[in-house]
């Protein structure tokens, strides 16, 4: 079934701040993000067991709990086990994104593909949801960001048990979808090239942004569109960076990519448009893009992202972005739909 389908909207919510990302979030805060993403319709949640080391799982169980389940659609993650076990945190060796959720719970994180892995964590992961069942599970950051050069190797073993257990899964009916979610497209080529596996997507965080596209559109997204499938973009706001945060990919920018966003917002501001806007809507803009997933840490910024998918923006924006040069020639506008 393809992504379209099963998805409720084009607007979903990122749950990876709800695991403490780069900050120690108040559970308060936590659950009235989620009951504002609810109460402004959004129906899709993607969580994984990564995020504070089950954290966000666990709150947002306990945010949807009492919610009609029929009417709203998770995806989550496979390739990390949660242990009752507690560890340095500190200590961790997680990639590039291991001291983001340093704020998160203490339990020990397993790297493990296997099958048998596999289904091991999605039962933990529907305990921790407080829910009989998952729609999506993505095989989580099988990509060199975590693994540097031993990242094939890993992913290889993904081959031989996460990719067959969550087939069968599908076929069987327990689960409606399932991929990839990781931070590169070197993941989605590799995937698509192989015989057996028929993944029904990808969850792409990152890499289909207006700061940063040209690779996921050059070697994905028309192979992605091809074959019926569909992309979930995931950080459509590169880590904050094009909405004026400090990071972009989970890091301090650099000077290129301030100035990038500069000069993106200098336009923005001549058309009296938002940046949120300009970011997911060029997003969507492509054929392959199924959903966008913005993560959000307070309420407010629900009805932020909300606004900006409603937001009218002229054409001379997107034209402009075209003669500066600030967008890859071949990536499809709003205004070419």
């Amino acid at each position: 079934m393809a992504l379209k389908d099963i998805l409720p909207g084009r607007l979903g919510f990122g749950a990876a701040p709800l695991g403490n990302m780069f900050r120690d979030i108040p559970e308060a805060e936590a659950l009235a993000t989620v009951d504002a993403a609810w109460n402004d319709g959004i129906r899709y949640f993607d969580n994984a067991p990564f995020y504070g080391a089950g954290l966000a799982e666990i709150r947002m169980g306990e945010a949807l709990a009492g919610r009609p389940r029929d009417a709203y659609v998770i995806s989550t993650k496979v390739g990390r086990l949660i242990l009752d076990e507690v560890e340095d945190v500190s200590a961790r060796d997680l990639g590039e994104k291991g001291e983001v959720f340093k704020y998160g719970r203490p339990n020990r994180i397993v790297n493990d593909y296997s099958e048998d892995a596999t289904l091991r964590s999605i039962e933990d992961s529907l305990k921790r949801l407080n829910t009989d069942r998952i729609e999506i599970a993505w095989v989580h950051d099988v990509a060199q960001d975590f693994y540097g050069d031993d990242w094939l190797s890993v992913f290889e073993s993904a081959r031989n048990g996460a990719f067959k257990a969550l087939d069968r899964l599908r076929d069987e009916g327990v689960i409606e979808a399932w991929g990839l979610g990781v931070n590169r497209v070197e993941p989605i080529e590799l995937l698509l090239d192989l015989e057996g596996p028929r993944p029904d997507g990808f969850l792409l965080a990152g890499r289909y942004t207006l700061l940063d596209h040209d690779r996921a559109l050059q070697r994905v997204m028309p192979r992605v569109a091809e074959r019926g499938l569909g992309i979930v973009v995931g950080g459509p706001y590169s880590s904050g960076a094009l909405v004026g945060g400090p990071n972009f990919e989970y890091a301090p920018a650099t000077p290129a990519i301030l100035d990038k966003v500069a000069r993106i917002k200098a336009i923005a501001d001549r058309h009296g448009i938002s940046m949120k806007a300009a970011g997911l809507q060029f997003a969507l803009a492509n054929p392959a893009v199924a959903a966008v997933i913005p993560g959000a840490s307070r309420p407010g910024r629900i009805a932020e992202d909300s606004a900006a998918m409603n937001e009218v923006i002229p054409a001379g924006f997107w034209r402009d972005l075209r003669v500066e040069r600030l967008v890859n020639p071949a990536a499809p506008l709003p205004i070419e739909g």
